[in-house]
């Protein structure tokens, strides 16, 4: 009995410092001297290790520690492992000789700072560093060996990054080391950074005293004074007033939606602050936050240089482009022709709404027009080749290019500017010439950040904001002064813990190994990892190229089956389950034929899996059930959710989520539980329309009713994947909640620019290898290195700024003209060439002499002997009516039962129309299956002709009638 109560306070001992054993024990070492494991257990952690690295390894490390029965002797050899593998304060912690508290939080802090820094301590000789911290003992001689073989085969980079990691696992003290270190090696940039050697000597010694400046963890140290709810610190947003975050509210003072149509702007004193300069002629960038006005401040901009120019007896010609379908809308609805429409003609133009004019056409009878910018730029270009009129910049008087930070290198933002750039330089030339000039429209960027690239140093970050500044040919940034307007939110960071226990995950895993001997496959991966998915991915894409069916099947079956864990992980077990089974359902649905006369072949692979799933669906639904198995990020989601609606009258917040599926199972977890129901949360979902995911994209049709409703208090709490992160109008919160999903820190503040509301919280739940903590602490650090850049770059005397900007558009036009020079021609393949055929059952279908397109957009067979290949299936999730076409049934292989794309009516007639990413592409002879989109293929297909199709049917109408 003893022992066994040794064993439970031991046991009891090792929990309790599981968060510090994740941070100061290294895996591999320690595996080595633990004999009582097993090889097979001591391999899993390994493999932990490899997939999703050393602190994830830990907790698996841990669990078989942990695992009983114990052996005789257990925890001392597991102490004594640590101590001889060199994790000393490992060792230390489970000894009990425990730090002193405040040294103990200064050590934390430093930490902290290596992890907040490493985007530019990555930038370091890592070889001389890493010598010099073997001979300091700072790292172990496997440590050394470890990190210069990453060096030799990964690039200095990586193996900077694993210093980082393998130095922080030292007893307190070894901060100041490092710092000595890098004054040692020269590194005097980052030696300053990190605020010399004295920023954070935790070994008692009166460290000499600095300021607060030039010691960044005492910077820290003094934000931890306050615990949230959940009892970790709390971390909080910096507050910089020419940079502020949340705004209170949109600006509209005097006109409420449905108001008069002549109804006024009026603008806040700030939003006429940085308009100022666009109202003078003058190109500039609007940067300003999420939900401070730009738009209606581009608005007014708008109007202003209409009439401007009406006054002068000019014609003016606005457009406003934009990166997304749903914005053309949005911006057309609420804003532009709102107050415009009064005095002037406004239209809204998308690759999904072409109106039956051209958009030449739109251009000339419109003042105003609202446009994706790949609309423009196919017009532009048609006005180069000669195709057609197409468009002129000089017939444009103002573009106003919305999310400007997206104009860089490959964004389409990016090749209109070039454009302009390069008629501005010959312009110089005509004007030396004393030859008329062609006219350029004034420019207008807006953004509510700018980001910093990959920066991770003030001047990097400094230049690639003033890159962007030049391709927009920027006089100046516009920042705005909102000190009475902004709300800084709360910002809270939630930590979870892993499952003791998966049961429903691992007969999941049990499936996919199934599958795995079945196919004689060897994935490389842990399963349920994002790894895995993209191996899954790359292999289903070779089987179909190899023609491999049964491979090929086994994968999309596996994708499913890892996309279930990761729901699981992230939201419900029943959500995995109901996700697993609706997949099954819409499967098997595809292999029966609407004409009872017709069978679909089902192969052998296919029936082994349907029987497979059949075969565990009971266990799996049974499990599903049990909550005592459910993740404790959902327990950490509910909580904080739940605390915000009964402690604010007017609750209304966003939950920011990665999947799509995880979207759509928290909207039908929270519709389902009453808690929340108790308190008067009203939930939906909005998910974004591209169709390269296995759950259905929402039309923008349902995602303006879902906003709409979310606007109008029908709905209070909104799920969103990133889609609501940019752009869309949305009211202002007071919580957001990132659940699981932090991407880069332009994205960062857009999520929590939407907290806009007073007292209004930011909150990070951290959700199973996503990491979310670590990428936090990284944007917070490239969120201060673009506000200092910008304050630099306005600092800038105007000469310098201009000779800057100069500089950068002199070598953009240079490199684009050597682009142009060394550039194969890219659609230089015969559609002949070209031949399509089934994904799954590898039927040839058609050859490109076969596929026309219509607008510019729609690829359709015109083939009358394709009609034989295909059947019909109506599909009402599918329809889609719009100004000259409607999608309104799938069309799916006769043999297999694949959906190969929809029925559009095209002004009267059926058009099948096709996506690439169903076929396996072959050109010249050489098979192609990573296609997702028709301008990827390497040729140019025929234009539609309407009049020859018309014809063509009424002959065939009069010679079945004769």
């Amino acid at each position: 009995m003893a022992v066994d109560g040794d064993d439970l306070i031991h046991e009891n001992l090792i929990e309790s410092f599981r968060p510090r054993l994740r941070t100061y024990v290294a895996v591999q070492p320690v595996l080595d001297l633990l004999h009582f494991l097993e090889p097979e257990e001591k391999e899993r952690v390994r493999q932990r290790a490899r997939n999703d690295g050393n602190s994830a390894a830990v907790d698996v490390l841990i669990g078989a520690v942990l695992r009983k029965p114990h052996p005789a002797g257990w925890f001392q050899a597991f102490v004594d492992a640590l101590s001889n593998a060199e994790c000393r304060q490992a060792a230390n912690y489970l000894r009990q000789k425990l730090p002193d508290p405040e040294v103990e939080a200064k050590n934390d802090n430093c930490m902290r700072m290596i992890d907040i820094l490493v985007p530019s301590l990555v930038g370091m000789n890592t070889k001389e560093v890493c010598m010099h911290c073997f001979s300091r003992k700072l790292i172990t001689k496997d440590d050394r060996d470890e990190i210069l073989h990453l060096a030799d085969n990964q690039g200095l980079r990586d193996a900077a990054r694993e210093l980082l990691k393998r130095i922080v696992r030292c007893p307190p003290g070894w901060y100041s080391e490092f710092v000595q270190i890098l004054f040692d090696t020269e590194h005097v940039d980052l030696y300053k950074l990190m605020g010399g050697s004295s920023a954070c000597d935790t070994t008692g010694s009166d460290p000499v005293k600095k300021s607060p400046e030039s010691s960044p963890c005492q910077l820290l140290d003094q934000k931890d004074n306050e615990d949230d709810i959940t009892g970790t610190a709390s971390l909080k947003s910096s507050s910089v007033d020419q940079y502020p975050v949340c705004i209170t509210e949109t600006c509209d003072p005097g006109t409420a939606a449905g108001g008069s149509d002549k109804a006024d702007i009026v603008l806040r004193d700030y939003q006429m602050d940085v308009a100022k300069p666009a109202l003078e002629g003058k190109n500039i960038i609007i940067c300003l936050p999420t939900g401070s006005g730009k738009t209606r401040v581009a608005v007014y901009i708008t109007r202003e240089h209409l009439d401007h120019r009406r006054a002068e007896g000019k014609t003016g010609k606005v457009v406003i482009l934009v990166n997304t379908v749903p914005l053309v809308e949005q911006h057309y609805a609420t804003e532009f022709h709102r107050f415009l429409k009064h005095a002037y003609k406004v239209e809204r133009v998308s690759g999904k709404s072409m109106l039956k004019i051209s958009f030449t056409e739109i251009v000339k009878k419109n003042d105003v027009v609202i446009c994706t910018a790949q609309i423009l730029e196919n017009y532009l270009e048609r006005s180069v080749k000669g195709e057609d009129e197409g468009v002129h910049l000089k017939d444009i008087t103002l573009i106003i290019i919305d999310e400007c930070h997206h104009t860089k290198k490959g964004e389409v933002y990016n090749r209109v500017m070039m454009r302009y750039l390069k008629q501005k330089n010959r312009n110089r030339m005509l004007k030396k010439e004393q030859k008329e000039i062609v006219p350029l429209p004034q420019i207008l960027g807006m953004t509510a950040s700018l980001g910093v690239g990959d920066a991770t140093k003030l001047k990097t970050a400094e230049k690639n904001i003033l890159q962007i500044c030049a391709n927009l040919d920027a006089s100046q940034i516009q920042t705005g002064n909102l000190k009475n307007y902004s709300n800084e939110p709360e910002k809270k960071i939630v930590l979870v813990e892993d499952k003791e226990k998966d049961p429903f995950g691992d007969v999941i895993k049990n499936i996919m190994n199934v599958i795995h001997i079945y196919a004689n496959l060897s994935p490389t991966s842990e399963l349920g990892s994002q790894n895995y998915e993209q191996w899954v991915v790359q292999s289903e894409q070779q089987a179909a190229k190899e023609e491999a069916q049964e491979v090929r099947i086994c994968m999309e079956h596996l994708r499913r089956y890892n996309d279930a864990l990761i729901v699981s992980n992230t939201i419900r077990m029943r959500d995995a389950f109901r996700f697993l089974e609706k997949k099954h359902k819409e499967e098997m649905k595809s292999k029966t034929s609407p004409d009872e006369d017709h069978v679909i072949n089902i192969t052998d692979t296919e029936r082994v899996l349907f029987n497979l799933f059949q075969d565990n669906k009971e266990e799996l639904e049974k499990l599903s059930q049990n909550q005592s198995y459910e993740n404790d990020s959902l327990s950490k989601l509910q909580t904080n959710v739940l605390y915000q609606f009964t402690t604010r009258e007017d609750a209304r917040g966003i939950v920011f989520t990665k999947m799509r599926q995880s979207a759509i199972a928290l909207s039908h977890w929270i519709q389902e539980n009453p808690k929340f129901g108790d308190v008067g949360v009203k939930v939906s979902y909005v998910i974004g329309g591209g169709d390269q995911s296995v759950v259905k994209p929402m039309t923008p049709a349902e995602q303006k009713d879902v906003l709409s409703k979310f606007r109008s208090g029908a709905v209070n709490l909104l799920i969103a994947t990133s889609v609501a992160q940019e752009g869309l109008d949305i009211p202002a919160c007071n919580f957001v909640i990132c659940y699981g999903l932090v991407t880069n820190e332009i994205a960062m503040i857009q999520a929590r620019g939407r907290a806009r509301a007073k007292n209004s919280n930011y909150i990070v739940i951290e959700v199973k290898g996503s990491g979310v903590t670590e990428k936090e602490s990284v944007n917070e650090y490239r969120v201060k290195l673009m506000t200092d850049a910008i304050a630099r770059i306005r600092a800038l005397d105007p000469a310098e700024y201009r000779t800057k900007i100069e500089g950068f558009q002199i070598q953009a036009i240079l490199e684009d003209k050597m682009r142009m020079t060394t550039k194969k021609p890219a659609k230089n393949e015969l559609p002949s060439e070209v031949k399509l055929s089934c994904r799954h059952c590898s039927k040839f279908v058609c050859t490109g002499d076969d596929i026309h397109i219509i607008e510019d957009m729609h690829h359709v067979n015109v083939s009358s002997q394709f009609r034989e290949l295909f059947i019909q299936k109506e599909n009402t999730a599918l329809q889609e009516r719009l100004l000259d076409y409607e999608m309104n049934g799938s069309l799916v292989c006769k043999d297999c039962g694949l959906k190969w794309g929809a029925m559009m009516m095209y002004r009267g007639i059926q058009c099948p129309c096709l996506n690439v990413k169903n076929f396996v592409v072959t050109i010249k002879e050489k098979k192609f299956s990573n296609y997702t989109k028709w301008r990827e293929l390497p040729t140019k297909f025929q234009a539609f002709d309407y009049i020859e199709h018309a014809n063509r049917l009424a002959q065939l109408s009069i010679d079945e009638e004769a």
